[in-house]
């Protein structure tokens, strides 16, 4: 896993682009984002949090995450596509004032959900909830756009 490029870095190549703020988009991912959440959390109070679930876990984890984080950037005027968005989207956390450390985990999260979705990995308990750790501490932190 390669290290993360700042944002303004992904904003040179193109990678993201300035644009008028869309609001009412991020607010539909805010609002999306807030129901994969509860489903989520009804699910592994129903289920409980396996190994056998644990891919799915991590998955929606990130899935959730990532709506947050391009709903704030959308909010700001910045939108993101194609080879390298989803770093970028994770390098945004620096500009909206998370920790190295949380920018760290974001973007492990961020290369294991690929393996997982693309390279058959899987990922047991304890690392799933490691992922819903960090998605409760993070989470109200980005939905307030």
């Amino acid at each position: 896993m390669r290290p993360l490029k700042s944002f303004k870095e992904y904003v040179e190549e193109g990678v993201v682009r300035k644009q008028s703020p869309d609001f009412s988009r991020a607010r539909s991912l805010i609002k999306e984002s807030e129901g994969s959440y509860n489903f989520l959390m009804d699910i592994i109070k129903t289920m409980r949090l396996t190994d056998k679930n644990a891919n799915n876990i991590i998955k929606n984890s990130y899935d959730i995450i990532m709506e947050l984080i391009r709903a704030k950037m959308l909010s700001s005027g910045y939108n993101s596509s194609g080879h390298g968005a989803h770093e970028a989207e994770v390098a945004y956390l620096r500009e909206i004032g998370f920790k190295e450390t949380e920018i760290e985990f974001a973007n492990q999260l961020r290369y294991f959900r690929n393996g997982i979705l693309y390279y058959g990995k899987s990922f047991d308990k304890d690392y799933a909830e490691k992922v819903l750790d960090f998605l409760n501490k993070v989470h109200s932190r980005l939905k307030n756009v």
